[in-house]
């Protein structure tokens, strides 16, 4: 890795953790990254510690004069660099860890913001294999929104799904949401986006991830959807997502709390990897204001046997506080995306199409200015 790439990488980190844990921790990063060169004589120089918001801006100007100096060779990726139309690969890095990203701008990029969607691939798929399949960015262009797909790493999990099971990963500003929600926040910094107007899917770990995403940054995400995949807390551990995955009795790590977001929800009925029943159990909290219709005509296109295409039945809930969902049961479909693309995998084009459904309902939620939402609680400050 270049010296110039390795410092950037540090000061990224310098300033996640001046959001996330405070000036002291970031102090400290800052002063190290920038004591990472030495002069002619080799000796380390260690700048004063930044006491302003001026100071901190200083600090990052001298950071990236110094890692253009040390090298003449332009940074792999920056955002500077992209255009509308490309697709490009990034790296994000915080105190969690470090993952790669797939940012798409549509041509239609240019003075207005834009929605924002992040979308979190399923076990052994990485971002460009969702991008295929789902048609995102395809769709991206039509519709006028930004794409951002986070890459888990086989490092961290050797299938490349996200660990929407284990505890540390099931948590507000920890682990692999602290992640997410910072590649979400760096490109919603470096791009005009809309804030009320961001929204996370996913496709089973995916979809886990994504309902992980809405319930512990509601100040972040205004909905979700999440197919073929299961509620947040429904496991602890392996065993634990194995049985629920089974349609088991799910582990609940955390309290349930009256919906912040709306969700919409798609499963097959036939799926034999995440069992129907886990559908059910992410709109747990919508619980009063049902509406059932068999193959809505709100679809994209007709249902059944004779145009080739899925039935499918649609449920339409309202919470007690007004947030809405939607399930969509898709018969005889299983662990797929509906309506996605044969070049992408896990991907059912007999639909109904899950993209342009989920498009609708985003688009038709952004958040409410002045509602923040309440992430739910740690486990241990549920337990207290």
């Amino acid at each position: 890795m270049k010296i110039n790439e390795d410092f950037l990488k540090s000061m990224k980190e310098a300033f996640e953790l001046l959001r996330t844990k405070g000036p002291k921790e970031a102090t400290a990063a800052v002063q190290r990254a920038l004591a990472g060169g030495k002069d002619n004589a080799g000796k380390a120089h260690t700048p004063p510690m930044p006491q302003s918001v001026n100071e901190w801006a200083q600090a990052w100007t001298q950071a990236q004069s110094h890692a253009n100096a040390t090298s003449s060779a332009p940074s792999e990726h920056t955002f500077d660099a992209d255009t509308p139309g490309t697709f490009s690969t990034h790296t994000f890095s915080n105190s969690a860890g470090q993952r790669q990203y797939k940012l798409y701008i549509p041509a239609v990029y240019q003075s207005d913001p834009l929605p924002l969607i992040v979308m979190l691939h399923g076990c052994t798929q990485n971002a460009d294999d969702f991008a295929a399949g789902t048609r995102m960015n395809e769709m991206a262009e039509r519709r006028g929104f930004i794409v951002v797909y986070p890459n888990q790493s086989q490092a961290a999990n050797h299938s490349t799904c996200w660990n929407w099971f284990k505890p540390a990963d099931q948590q507000r500003d920890q682990g692999e949401p602290s992640l997410i929600a910072g590649i979400t926040r760096e490109v919603m910094a470096r791009y005009r986006v809309d804030p009320a107007r961001v929204y996370v899917a996913g496709l089973s770990a995916g979809g886990a991830m994504a309902d992980i995403m809405l319930k512990t940054s509601p100040d972040l995400y205004a909905a979700a959807c999440v197919h073929s995949g299961l509620a947040y807390g429904s496991a602890k551990d392996l065993p634990s997502a194995l049985a629920a995955m089974k349609g088991g009795k799910a582990h609940r790590s955390h309290p349930r709390v009256e919906p912040q977001r709306p969700l919409i929800v798609f499963h097959g009925d036939a799926d034999t990897t995440v069992h129907p029943s886990n559908a059910t159990a992410l709109v747990a909290g919508f619980d009063s204001g049902v509406t059932t219709v068999a193959t809505p005509s709100t679809s994209s296109h007709a249902a059944g046997p004779a145009s080739g295409k899925r039935g499918c039945t649609v449920q339409r809930l309202v919470a007690a506080n007004g947030i809405e969902a939607e399930v969509w049961s898709i018969h005889g479909a299983g662990h797929a995306w509906a309506g996605g693309s044969q070049r992408g995998t896990y991907a059912d084009p007999a639909g109904p199409d899950a993209t342009v459904e989920m498009l609708r309902f985003f688009l038709a939620h952004p958040r409410v200015s002045g509602m923040g939402g309440t992430a739910i609680p740690h486990a241990n400050e549920a337990a207290q």
